[in-house]
């Protein structure tokens, strides 16, 4: 099982299955929504995410007809998002995990949309904190 929570904590989640087909997406939409070059998203059964402390806290962006987007109404942290066409699976930003997992990404998507400033393939020092210099 892996255990997920936003930022302020208001959202407290389980996933008692597997995460599949985790993506980075680099399409403008991810990146808008995240605020971030791209976003790591997986799929989850419906039936396995289990929103443990909270559900009254998540609200919900329909950015087209059937196709919402679920974040935390405190912190704006997103959390899941849903599609009407397959209501069986949602797709959860891996972000708010607070658990290890097994699972590892399988692609870059959209990388045609990328941000131009992102290089995929960039050799740039690894730092444990902030960069040096950084007060």
């Amino acid at each position: 099982m892996y255990k997920a929570s936003c930022l302020c904590d208001a959202v407290q989640i389980n996933i008692k299955g597997p995460i599949k087909d985790i993506i980075h997406c680099h399409c403008s939409l991810c990146r808008k929504s995240s605020g971030t070059a791209y976003a790591t998203n997986g799929f989850v059964n419906a039936e396995d995410l289990v929103i443990e402390k909270g559900e009254d806290e998540i609200k919900a962006f329909e950015l087209r007809p059937g196709k919402k987007r679920h974040f935390c109404g405190s912190c704006a942290s997103p959390i899941y998002s849903s599609n009407a066409a397959d209501p069986s699976r949602y797709r959860l930003r891996l972000g708010i995990l607070d658990s290890d997992i097994t699972e590892r990404p399988i692609s870059h998507n959209f990388v045609t949309s990328k941000a131009n400033w992102e290089d995929l393939d960039a050799e740039m020092p690894r730092n444990e904190r902030h960069e040096p210099g950084r007060v």
